[in-house]
């Protein structure tokens, strides 16, 4: 891509802009534990919403986005229910309150405010604890992907190099360059230097954003797009199946991602993603940023204006681009993606249509968008996962009486320690529609049936938490390394159904041995559901 001084140093304004107020920020951040993960329960709740909105607004996704609705049109609005996107509904009307009342600040934490120091809690506690860190490391290597593709596409220099016989490309180069500088700030300020800049961030991307939106109204017309999609890719619904015949349009190759994907059985995979994304929502959130942005607000119900305030104001604008951004391919992009041949690669549409169509200016501020995009989901990831190291193993575990200052030291080493390994699973990571699919329906399949149970029912022991979690770990992990191929979505009711039959096995392999603490978290938290005998103790 050719960038203009103007783009080059918006870029550069941004990334020094972002630096400076991280460690402006990162005195208020070295008191405590809770003032490193929390913020100390200080911060606005609007804040926290734009914060939590800037962590959901991340490249990889937005690329995989662009790529789905220019291949599946209008039915694409289905496939981010493979989330689901609709989860933080169900949050903001009362899981947010739920979680706040508890006054913890990991989901580890709660773990042992809902069932207590038992033996079964505690193994409850560690299987927690082994899912978050997991499923960071996970989300690392993802994002390191994602961000390597994106500057090798828009960024003009050659970063290449050789490392000991290793060479290292130019997409791993960009990938270290900007995942360390993130690191920089986000260890060092921890969440207040973390929520500031990805205020500051979300702003600029909404900017981004709206420019898109209206370069490509202004150029791109419906029957521009009519003469390039197959019959009924602007229909949103659908029958059994998804009745997208790419054959004869301007794109035939298309149909070689659809075969991929495996999602020509559409009735069938909207079925399940609406029966996965039920129980999912009902699980709450993961033990990542999203539940620490609701752990950190000051109220139970600033967690919740804080959880609506995210929907508010993440999905108008991001789609608004992603909207603009495929049409835009879709019209004018017809040589570039047919030269690539068979094998189309739709995760470089949206940096290809960065590079031209943006005007000067608005491809600068896209671009220091997109990488304040990266950047603020990284920062929430690489900030969250720590606090169950320190705070849930070292802490609990091995130095109760460890002084605040060394609690903060050790956050800061585990926090390097994580992006390390994470960036190493990234080296090995294969495309992101396979990451994204394996993240949002077999690891987080294994996470369902123990985290729906332990809201919604009285019986349910920390030992049936434990084992639930370990079945559904399990299965996911078998599923990941022995069946590569089958579709994720399609598997999701087998891990489902192995990882609750977990939870029950635990739950009645001993008599309930919690029964005060299951009285203390019902009287703290009132959650619905099956609390018959608690709500009557």
């Amino acid at each position: 891509m050719t960038l203009s001084p103007w783009d080059i140093g918006i870029v550069i304004a941004y990334v020094v802009g972002v630096l400076v107020l991280g460690f402006y920020l990162s005195r208020k951040s070295s008191k405590n534990l809770e003032s490193y993960f929390l913020g100390g329960n200080e911060l606005p709740w609007y804040y926290l919403g734009l914060s939590n909105a800037s962590g959901m607004f991340d490249i990889s996704g937005t690329m995989w986005s662009v790529g789905i609705l220019f291949v599946y049109g209008l039915k694409s609005a289905w496939l981010p229910w493979l989330w689901p996107v609709w989860n933080q509904v169900f949050v903001f009307v009362y899981l947010a309150i739920w979680m706040r009342r508890s006054g913890v600040m990991t989901g580890a934490e709660w773990i042992t405010f809902r069932f207590g120091d038992g033996r079964g809690a505690k193994l409850s506690h560690i299987i927690i604890v082994i899912f978050a860190v997991i499923s960071v490391l996970g989300f690392i290597a993802y994002f390191f992907e994602g961000i390597g593709k994106y500057c090798t596409s828009i960024l003009p220099w050659d970063m290449a190099f050789d490392l000991l016989g290793y060479q290292v490309s130019s997409a791993r180069s960009y990938a270290l360059i900007i995942c360390g500088l993130t690191s920089l700030y986000t260890v060092k300020g921890g969440m207040h230097s973390v929520v500031a800049t990805e205020v500051m961030q979300f702003v600029i991307m909404t900017i981004a954003c709206i420019g898109v939106g209206i370069v490509a109204y202004n150029m791109v017309t419906a029957e521009q797009i009519t003469a390039v999609v197959p019959d009924n890719w602007d229909k949103l619904w659908f029958g059994w199946n998804l009745d997208l015949d790419w054959s004869n349009s301007a794109f035939p190759q298309v149909r070689n991602k659809i075969d991929s994907d495996g999602f020509d059985l559409f009735g069938i995979l909207f079925i399940l993603m609406v029966l996965k994304g039920v129980f999912a929502s009902v699980a709450g959130p993961v033990p990542s940023y999203d539940m620490q942005r609701i752990l950190a607000t000051k109220t139970p119900s600033e967690a919740a204006k804080m959880s609506f305030l995210t929907i508010c104001v993440l999905y108008i604008p991001r789609y608004f681009m992603i909207i603009g951004f495929a049409v835009l391919a879709l019209v004018f992009l017809g040589p570039e993606l047919k030269a690539m041949g068979d094998a189309i690669d739709f995760e470089q549409v949206l940096p290809m249509a960065i590079n031209k169509f943006l005007p000067v200016g608005l491809k600068g501020l896209m671009l220091a968008g997109f990488l304040a995009a990266f950047m603020g989901t990284f920062a929430a990831f690489v900030n969250s996962a720590p606090a169950y190291i320190v705070n849930d193993i070292y802490k609990k575990y091995i130095n109760p009486g460890a002084p605040d200052k060394k609690l903060v030291q050790l956050s800061i080493i585990s926090s390097l320690g994580l992006v390390m390994v994470g960036i190493a699973f990234g080296f090995n990571a294969g495309s992101l529609n396979s990451l994204i699919l394996w993240l949002s329906s077999s690891l987080y399949g294994g996470y369902v049936a123990a985290n729906v149970l332990k809201w919604v029912w009285w019986r349910f022991s920390g030992n049936g938490y434990f084992w639930g979690m370990l079945f559904g770990l399990i299965g996911s992990t078998v599923k990941f390394i022995f069946f590569p191929h089958y579709v994720d979505i399609f598997v999701f009711p087998l891990i489902f159904a192995f990882a609750f039959i977990g939870c029950i096995i635990g739950t009645y392999m001993e008599p309930l041995p919690n029964r005060e603490q299951i009285k203390t978290f019902y009287k703290q938290t009132r959650p619905w559901g099956f609390w018959g005998r608690s709500r009557k103790k």
